[in-house]
């Protein structure tokens, strides 16, 4: 292989956009491409996307960085956001729109399961909290409001199984992406019985599960022209964003937490054991076989400023860069956020959770609102961090990652919020880099390790206690916000 051809491309399916990046043998970035699309949300709860316009942005990422870079890629790596699942017939055709993990309309269905005996060993045996966001949740929600269309599919497959079947015509999904759909045992790496008698399906709707080692190629010569690589490339299945962030942040060792801000957001950390919350309030996935990933996702992350932005403040979102920062060096005194837009996962998994700002008064401005976002979201991952170190026990160290590390104002924030070191690596995409590292590990590559060099954010104490004091006042609000809307 000469050097000119020596470079792996990790696609990172995302909610909000793919992106393709090129890293060479050397570990350098030689190229990137983003394309963005949106989601629909035709009825309260519903939140969908079209799975042609995803499988297209796929292939012109694709296309893009090689003709940037140039040469044939040794090989390409995927990663993709959890949770997405849709309805396919007999002759391959989509039922349904992609339904992706910020769906809610299967809240009825997860409430029904999620405490009796069957659901307690599902999420036991599956990893997978019983929540709207699961495709277990999905499928039965299909099953009981739309039975003909239910009736008609053979197959449910998320989005990254689409596109690989779209471009080698099986259908296969990789342990990690399985295990996080509530249909998956992380004990034995098989569709789980008692998880497929809930949705009314056999194992052979769903795609066949591989490790996230597997690697196919065979593209046909139009695709593989459309995308300008040989037909014999080879595609690695990879695994889920959230688990391949783990591993581009570096963070592998024991006590080393990421914390990811996104369109959502998560802290997670990784471990060698499938350990469950005996609370309920954590996921485990699998990033290898032998790796698990145990962490907590939050629904309200970036998205949460966009509308803050765009609906709530009626500006453009040229705007919000601006925003964030005038909000950086404004002191909000006691308005508060609860920021759960879109309902919430972790730790309370409570699809009708709300939004709400408390302490309003004349002198906020839409600065202070915007700061207020910013703190609420930093609380609500900071629950999610206290609940995983009641289960797996201490963080010791966080790597940060996702697009909010475009906001180095933010991550101080965080540092203080915490009272923890914030360490960011130079890169922010840690999950498409992830996926170069699974592709490196199966060419036998042992020089594309995430580069060393690494900004620390380090908290100001003099901080702590505010914001310890306030972080106090904003679980107690949810728990009596919650409690006065449940009779609602």
């Amino acid at each position: 292989m000469s050097d000119h051809t020596a470079y792996i491309i990790g696609v990172d399916i995302g909610t909000s956009s793919t992106k393709s990046i090129v890293r060479g043998m050397n570990g350098k970035i030689l190229g990137v491409f983003q394309q963005a699309y949106l989601t629909d949300h035709p009825e309260p709860g519903y939140s969908e996307q079209d799975p042609e316009v995803i499988l297209n942005a796929v292939i012109a990422g694709i296309r893009a960085v090689v003709a940037e870079v140039g040469g044939a890629p040794a090989a390409i790596s995927f990663s993709s956001a959890m949770h997405s699942i849709m309805a396919i017939d007999g002759s391959g055709a989509a039922l349904t729109p992609l339904i992706i993990w910020a769906d809610n309309r299967s809240e009825p269905q997860a409430l029904a399961l999620r405490d009796t005996a069957e659901g307690r060993l599902i999420y036991r045996q599956t990893g997978t909290p019983v929540h709207a966001m699961s495709p277990l949740c999905k499928i039965c929600w299909l099953r009981e409001q739309q039975p003909a269309l239910f009736a008609r599919a053979v197959m449910f497959p998320g989005i990254k199984e689409y596109i690989f079947h779209h471009f080698f015509g099986r259908w296969v999904t990789d342990h990690s992406i399985a295990s996080a759909t509530g249909l998956f045992d992380i004990h034995t790496l098989r569709w789980n019985d008692t998880a497929l008698g809930v949705a009314g399906i056999t194992a052979a709707q769903l795609p066949v599960p591989v490790p996230a080692n597997y690697q196919v190629s065979g593209l046909s010569p139009v695709l593989a022209a459309t995308m300008g690589i040989p037909a014999d490339t080879p595609f690695i299945i990879g695994g889920s964003d959230g688990c391949l962030a783990q591993l581009g942040s570096g963070a592998m060792d024991a006590g080393h937490a990421t914390l990811t801000i996104g369109t959502s957001g998560a802290v997670r950390m990784a471990g060698k054991q499938p350990l469950t919350d005996a609370r309920g309030r954590l996921f485990t996935y699998l990033l290898t076989d032998d790796i698990y990933i145990t962490g907590g996702a939050s629904n309200n992350g970036g998205v949460v400023l966009q509308w803050l932005v765009r609906d709530f403040l009626k500006q453009p979102l040229s705007a919000l860069n601006d925003l964030v920062s005038e909000a950086l060096h404004t002191d909000p005194g006691k308005l508060l956020c609860l920021p759960y837009l879109l309902g919430e996962r972790a730790p309370v998994w409570n699809s009708h959770a709300t939004a709400a700002f408390i302490g309003i008064q004349p002198q906020h401005t839409p600065a202070h609102f915007t700061r207020a976002v910013l703190e609420g979201i930093c609380f609500a991952l900071l629950s999610i961090k206290e609940a995983l170190e009641e289960t797996t026990g201490p963080v010791l160290k966080v790597s940060v990652s996702g697009g909010f590390t475009n906001a180095p104002g933010w991550i101080q924030l965080m540092a203080d919020i915490f009272g923890q070191e914030m360490h960011l690596q130079q890169e922010s995409d840690a999950s498409a880099l992830g996926a170069i590292q699974l592709a490196a590990g199966v060419l036998g590559w042992q020089d594309v390790a995430p580069e060393e060099a690494q900004t620390v954010f380090t908290p100001d104490a003099g901080k702590l206690a505010a914001y310890r004091k306030k972080y106090k006042v904003f679980l107690k609000l949810y728990e009596q916000i919650e409690e006065s809307l449940a009779g609602e």
